[in-house]
């Protein structure tokens, strides 16, 4: 990964990157979320590896472990994109299966897919399932898209995109402002304006400040947080950067309870990778 030490540096790799993504090549997202890793995803994961291997498939399938896909009762998931497949209780044994059937043959396993426990039919397609087809996903949308251990991944769906804007396009105000208009509220239950609350601190007079992100997530059965920092860990960076550059805070914090371990290891990863791409440090970007 290189340092950016520029916006056009970054807007040049990132160009790259896009003309290396082919939208309709086969991708398998194994979910990575901690409803399936206790599963076996990491075995299921192997499974697709050797595989792959074997049908010579390496360089046409992208295997990836996603963040958490939901419906964790069904682990281990996996979702085959373009189609969006989406396939539950997958096992290691089940893998040369799909394989053969649905990566080379074009088929449908029927026995892994969703089966609706009241009517007892049949869902293949993620936007055929209930619990997804009623969702608009904003925060958590890139959770089955991209492997939340490779900085590449959130560069090519627009990340730090937004961190070039406040710095090269907006003055701390500014950035105020736009989180004011945007109407954004605390997600802890009291919805309290997050522009209101970064204008008290960008006034404040005393040095040095500091911005904390929460990832204590207290309410019982609450884990929006936890999937976020476990599935996209540099959107919570960005924010916190962006947040920071607002309020004129130069440390952060990131509180993670002790039960959530996968938050902290995929956290302290990306805070390594955004610190040697230069999103953090001395003079970013």
């Amino acid at each position: 990964m290189p340092k950016f030490e520029s916006i056009d540096h970054l807007r040049e790799y990132r160009r790259h990157l896009l003309a290396r993504i082919d939208p309709q090549q086969l991708q398998v997202l194994v979910c990575g979320g901690p409803g399936c890793l206790p599963m076996g995803s990491e075995e299921v994961a192997a499974a697709f590896q050797e595989e792959m291997q074997k049908h010579g498939l390496e360089s046409k399938v992208l295997l990836k472990e996603c963040g958490c896909q939901g419906l964790c009762a069904s682990a281990v998931r996996v979702l085959i994109r373009p189609q969006e497949i989406c396939y539950q209780h997958v096992t290691p044994e089940d893998v040369p299966e799909i394989v053969g059937a649905t990566l080379v043959g074009g088929q449908v396993v029927e026995r892994l897919v969703y089966v609706d426990p009241v009517s007892q039919g049949k869902a293949v397609h993620k936007s055929e399932i209930p619990f997804y087809r009623g969702q608009q996903s904003i925060v958590l949308r890139k959770l089955d898209i991209i492997d939340p251990t490779k900085l590449d991944d959130y560069l090519a769906l627009g990340g730090y995109r937004g961190l070039r804007k406040a710095l090269f396009e907006m003055s701390p105000e500014d950035v105020i402002a736009a989180v004011d208009r945007a109407g954004l509220r605390g997600r802890g239950g009291g919805g309290f304006p997050t522009g209101r609350k970064w204008r008290v601190c960008h006034e404040a007079l005393e040095e040095p400040k500091f911005i904390i992100c929460n990832g204590d997530e207290g309410d019982p059965g609450a884990f929006m947080d936890r999937a976020v920092m476990e599935g996209d860990p540099h959107a919570v960076l960005e924010g916190m950067i962006i947040g920071a550059y607002a309020i004129g805070a130069s440390k952060g914090y990131i509180y993670v309870r002790h039960e959530y371990p996968l938050a902290v290891a995929r956290l302290s990863l990306a805070i390594d990778q955004a610190r040697e791409a230069g999103f953090l440090g001395k003079n970013i970007l």
